[in-house]
């Protein structure tokens, strides 16, 4: 790989060989090689200061510092140039003035410490390091509201243990977000949980492994975009949505959805009601009780871009958009916990999670008294593939 500069900001970027032009990775410029910036060379009285490197002393020449600033709907870092008043976010175009509260908004300690690198370090060869797993979990009770849940605290629990025992993740690469938690920062809230989303997807390589859990109340509401079949975007509702607003499937696509690179795969599992397509994938698969299954293709008619940047993205969901989710009493001491939640664990405890088909089949066909045929789990993906012949694996 050799470096170049931008011819705009002198940004240094690498290029493999044979490359005749190059776009600026932070303010998309694009620039032929033979760019007057890209030939320049220092003159003695600069060399004489700094021999060593003609990058230093380009920007010497021409000296620019980048501030970092933040979408204001959806939290996507972007880096704009000194004196800039406005931004337009590059995941959901959306223009915020750099005096939005979102801008001065940091990442809180505690996801740096749970997450020392970030995507600024250098890409990793897949032979020298294997690949990292990561997950965030978040389980919401709306304790003392009219919308109080028994098992979400449960949920998040369960699956805390069951992603270390089971899959081997690391407690230091998960992120746990419940009322129960002592930090401010990892309460639930819809500004945590966007970050929490950024935090999971950031800086992710090949070869990694990345989950997304949430067990809480889940909505819909009109679709205004156009890229909805059933005219409704299907959400998920953060600890303030009175008064901050749900998290709609829109954004949790362009959180982590969109951003996965290839080699990637991102694993959601949402116990919530009308979650069916709650990642706007894609794809949903069909599948009856004797294991046969079907893709559907719900791409949007307008073109709008669902999918990821190369990598792949499956998720389990809690029953279908038109349907409600419900607890059950399935833990020790009859503790309440989420339907989905626990037969989702429940199958692979069992031997019956081989392949994603013979979950997705155990969980239909777990025996919950009263919710046969009305909470009936889905899968959606951002390609379609064997559901019954790949294996299951976090």
């Amino acid at each position: 790989m050799s470096m170049h500069t931008c011819s705009k900001y002198c940004n240094p970027v690498q290029l493999p060989p044979g490359a005749r032009t190059m776009r600026c990775t932070i303010c998309r410029t694009v620039s032929s090689l033979g760019d007057a910036w890209d030939t320049f060379r220092p003159p003695a009285a600069y060399a004489a200061v700094a021999p060593y490197n003609v990058h230093y002393v380009r920007r010497a020449i021409r000296p620019l510092t980048m501030s970092m600033h933040t979408c204001s709907k959806c939290c996507n870092l972007v880096q704009l140039p000194p004196g800039a008043r406005t931004m337009r976010c590059t995941i959901c175009r959306t223009v915020s003035s750099l005096g939005d509260a979102w801008d001065a908004f940091r990442p809180p300690a505690a996801y740096a410490a749970v997450a020392p690198y970030n995507v600024h370090a250098p890409v990793r060869s897949r032979q020298n390091c294997p690949g990292r797993k990561r997950a965030v979990i978040c389980g919401i009770s709306y304790k003392k509201s009219r919308h109080e849940l028994k098992g979400s605290i449960n949920d998040a629990k369960c699956m805390l243990h069951f992603l270390v025992n089971n899959f081997r993740f690391p407690l230091d690469s998960i992120l746990m977000l419940t009322e129960e938690e002592s930090d401010p920062q990892r309460i639930p809230t819809k500004r945590n949980i966007k970050w929490a989303m950024r935090w999971l997807v950031q800086g992710c390589q090949p070869g990694d492994s990345l989950v997304f859990y949430f067990s809480g109340h889940g909505w819909q509401q009109r679709d205004y975009s156009g890229d909805e079949a059933d005219g409704y975007d299907e959400t998920i509702c953060p600890l303030d949505f009175e008064t901050q607003g749900m998290i709609v499937d829109d954004e949790i696509n362009a959180l982590i959805v969109r951003p996965i690179p290839l080699g990637v795969k991102l694993h959601a599992i949402v116990d919530a009601s009308h979650s069916g397509t709650v990642l706007d994938l894609p794809y949903l698969c069909r599948i009856n009780w004797k294991g046969q299954y079907a893709w559907e293709d719900h791409r949007p008619r307008s073109g709008a871009p669902k999918g990821t940047s190369g990598g792949q993205v499956i998720c389990f969901s809690g029953c279908d958009d038109d349907q409600d989710a419900a607890d059950t009493f399935g833990l020790p001491d009859n503790k309440p916990c989420g339907a989905m939640t626990n037969s989702f664990i429940g199958a692979i405890d069992r031997g019956q999670g081989s392949t994603y088909g013979s979950i997705l089949s155990s969980m239909r066909s777990f025996n919950i008294p009263g919710l046969r045929g009305r909470q009936e789990a889905q899968l959606t993906a951002s390609h379609p593939f064997d559901v019954c012949a790949t294996p299951f694996s976090l």
